[in-house]
């Protein structure tokens, strides 16, 4: 049986797209909300062949990925994240780069030589990387109008694959891949699929406008730290919250906390866009973080581990 793994953000599902419309395959998906990333351990140790991995940190996988090897599976995996060792082996095929202006999809779009280079700008814009996808838009002379839908609609995605478990979504992330896959360009799934598209802006809206009412917790000129409640729409904001905010101060690097119900929180890290660095640093010296040098998170941070990231924030930019 074959396999296709992805992140459940608009990089992931944007990578699978462009694959899948250039190279068709049938193979159960297997994905979750955007922070579930231990995805090869869901495998099984039979019936392999051919197993794809996109938009997952391969140090998070590496001893699943040896054991489906073993197994006799092809593993094809592309990331952006930081790997830790890569195992050798002739059914391997490896393609990771963690340059900080570069995602999966754009990955993807380089091994395509261009195939699908519209679902590439999508992903890259859900990863918060505008000039990247703007580089990647220039070429096709796309209008203002086609470019801003591009826009609008990784974001979307991208907020889709936040939350802490999968009924914090709005489309569980192997539905809204099965949902866009259909179309060659992704303004084709916007026309034809209104009704979908309507339902993740709509949703996107209304969690933003709680999330622009949040006043920081802690605000230093290098790093504000912004503390969400433990509801469903700040599960879901918490990544293109900080996205915003970056934006909004390019200068700036900014953690978006959200509440948990055992008194601990969930974190997104983004570097400032004018400094893309150490962001996954941060977050790897607390146990259950990760990330890439851009945007980095930690799963579950204790609550007495708080101002330990104020100061490695403030540290590490200041």
């Amino acid at each position: 049986m074959n396999y296709d793994l992805f992140n459940g953000d608009a990089d992931g599902i944007c990578a699978l797209i462009q694959l899948r419309l250039a190279e068709p395959r049938a193979a159960e998906l297997v994905t979750g909300v955007k922070r579930d990333v231990s995805l090869v351990r869901r495998l099984p140790d039979t019936d392999l062949d051919q197993v794809t991995v996109l938009d997952v940190s391969l140090d998070k996988n590496r001893d699943d990925v040896v054991r489906v090897l073993d197994r006799g599976a092809d593993v094809f995996y592309c990331d952006h994240h930081f790997p830790g060792e890569v195992p050798a082996h002739e059914n391997f095929d490896v393609l990771i780069k963690t340059d900080a202006n570069v995602c999966t999809s754009i990955l993807i779009n380089e091994r395509l030589k261009g195939a699908h280079t519209p679902w590439a700008i999508v992903g890259a814009f859900g990863d918060n990387l505008d000039t990247s996808a703007a580089a990647l838009a220039r070429p096709l002379d796309l209008d203002v109008a086609t470019l801003d839908l591009y826009k609008r609609l990784g974001t979307y995605a991208n907020y889709n694959g936040y939350g802490s478990a999968l009924e914090d979504l709005h489309f569980h992330p192997a539905e809204l891949f099965q949902l866009m896959a259909c179309y060659d360009r992704p303004e084709q799934f916007v026309s034809e699929a209104a009704t979908s598209f309507s339902r993740l802006e709509n949703g996107y809206i209304d969690d933003m406008a709680q999330a622009a009412a949040t006043t920081p917790s802690t605000e230093m000129k290098e790093a504000a730290v912004f503390i969400l409640p433990d509801a469903p729409w700040a599960r879901r904001v918490s990544g293109v919250f900080g996205n915003d905010l970056a934006k909004q101060h390019p200068d700036r690097a900014h953690a978006v906390l959200t509440e948990k119900a055992n008194g601990d929180y969930l974190v997104s890290v983004r570097a400032p866009l004018s400094d893309k660095r150490d962001a996954d640093t941060i977050c790897r010296q607390f146990d259950t973080g990760g990330g890439r040098a851009a945007a980095a998170g930690i799963n579950n941070l204790p609550d007495s581990e708080l101002g330990r990231l104020e100061q490695l924030l403030s540290a590490t930019y200041g």
